[in-house]
């Protein structure tokens, strides 16, 4: 009798999901059990279940309930509005307990075919989870214009830098290599950049670089086999872990597990694929692989390689697998896959290198909101958005007018980032859309409260203005970045 088999039983919130997802959950229960893993399951509805039922999160409370209290979730496929509709279901579990850590493994299986097979990947994509455009933060901003925040926190960045090192360091991998978009978001994308530059100075015995993320998409596709480990903001790092799984077989074999400190999540990160679902036709290996990350994470370091061993010779000997892999062989369905693996049970693998895996020490880092103090801050103006359909010469002009007499003065006007007024683009085609910068006239006053809802006053009687932006500078440095053609 194995020793997972006299412990407590782990307890366990199964989301079976939508579409495949319950057939992907049952052949994956199966092997588990049949390996000698012992868990408790506690299944439980979200995503398209809950949509239907009038649940706009697309969560259940006790589904929320019963993550709370077991800490740890093994979720299949859910169904999205896109669109329209509610939020992802997805996402809200993750941001609900705050699984800031997305890890996505790629890593090349045997027997499976493509363009890359041989080429040895074995990569990481480390993806921040819960900010950026995901936070979900949308407006019109007129009728055809649409505005979604990019957040990018110190903290959240200082988050995922440290787990990336950290898992390098539970995994034995030697490489960590951040991947952004810093040479054109400067603040957003290039916080993450001089933040994992500064935390790499504490993890000296890895090799640490930046990339471009069109770069990295370009090397993953020429020589993906030289990555390690690649860290990145939510937008790209769903992106590129897409990009990786495709390297090695695609989705329906790409495990993952969402991580944070008060619970963690493992899931296949495939589609519900409703077109084949209760045919018995789906692979459910993405599904096994996200409960073998579980169990090593539970400590079950002896099962989980039992499974992942037994998964390789199924995979390796090629005699029974799923349509999406049989790759001109006879395929099977899901459950005659799941028998097979069963079969192969204390059978290993010479193509699976063992590593010796340790715990992930979770990153410690203040919990303060104010994560950042600064000692000396201004504003030196404000961006005043306004919507008007009025050409840029018409709108500059007037508001020079209506901003004398107070102590701001209009600098210039930029439309979807390019500067139109004073000095107007060689070629403009805009929207209604007009980013208004206005600042202090004495260059050595601080704007204050009064000047700016002075001067917000002035335009409204004219302008629909649609928000502000304050320009801040934070210990002398400015928090603001200029338009394209700003002086």
């Amino acid at each position: 009798m194995s020793d997972s088999a006299t412990a407590t039983a782990h307890k366990v919130t199964l989301i079976a999901g939508d579409g495949v997802g319950p057939e992907v959950a049952s052949a994956t229960k199966d092997i588990l059990a049949a390996a000698g893993a012992n868990i408790h399951w506690d299944e439980a509805v979200a995503g398209k279940e809950a949509f239907e039922g009038g649940i706009a999160s697309g969560v259940p409370q006790d589904t929320i309930d019963s993550i709370d209290a077991n800490r740890v979730a093994l979720k299949g496929p859910l169904e999205t509005p896109v669109g329209f509709g509610g939020k992802s279901a997805n996402v809200t579990l993750r941001k609900l307990f705050e699984m800031y850590g997305n890890i996505r493994p790629c890593k090349e299986l045997p027997n499976i075919g493509g363009p890359f097979a041989g080429r040895g990947i074995d990569l990481i994509v480390v993806r921040e989870n819960v900010e950026d455009v995901y936070a979900g933060i949308e407006h019109m901003q007129s009728p055809g214009v649409a505005q979604c925040l990019k957040l990018i926190s110190r903290k959240g960045c200082e988050k995922i830098s440290r787990l990336s090192f950290e898992l390098a360091r539970s995994l034995g991998r030697k490489r960590v290599t951040c991947a952004t978009k810093a040479n054109i978001m400067k603040k957003t994308e290039g916080l993450l950049k001089s933040t994992f530059e500064d935390v790499a100075k504490e993890f000296p015995e890895f090799t640490s670089d930046h990339i471009i993320i069109d770069n990295a998409c370009h090397q993953l596709v020429i020589r993906p086999e030289t990555f390690d480990i690649i860290v990145s903001t939510n937008m790209n790092g769903d992106i590129v872990s897409d990009l990786t799984s495709g390297l090695v077989g695609g989705l329906g074999l790409a495990p993952s597990m969402n991580l944070g400190d008060q619970a963690v999540m493992f899931e296949a990160v495939h589609g519900s694929a409703p077109d084949i679902a209760g045919q018995d036709k789906v692979n459910p290996t993405a599904l096994l692989l996200s409960s073998v990350m579980m169990l090593r994470h539970f400590g079950e370091f002896e099962t989980a390689d039992k499974i992942e061993h037994a998964l390789y010779v199924t995979l390796e000997e090629g005699k029974a697998l799923t349509g999406d892999i049989a790759q001109g062989r006879p395929a099977v369905g899901t459950k005659r896959f799941a028998e097979e693996i069963i079969a192969n049970l204390g059978k290993r693998s010479d193509k699976l290198v063992d590593r010796d895996y340790t715990p992930i020490n979770m990153p410690k880092v203040s919990s303060d909101l104010d994560f950042v103090k600064c000692s000396d801050r201004r504003d030196v103006g404000a961006d005043v958005f306004i919507e008007s359909g009025k050409m840029p010469d018409e709108v500059g002009k007037s508001l020079e007018q209506i901003a004398e007499g107070s102590n701001l003065q209009l600098k210039m006007i930029s439309n979807r980032g390019t500067q139109v007024y004073p000095v107007a683009a060689a070629a403009f085609d805009g929207v209604d859309h007009h980013r208004c910068r206005f600042v202090m006239r004495d260059k050595s006053q601080a704007m204050t409260e009064a000047d700016l809802l002075d001067l917000l006053q002035r335009v409204g009687q004219s302008w629909r203005w649609i928000h502000i932006e304050r320009l801040p500078e934070y210990n002398g440095e400015p928090g603001y970045t200029k338009a394209q053609g700003e002086d």
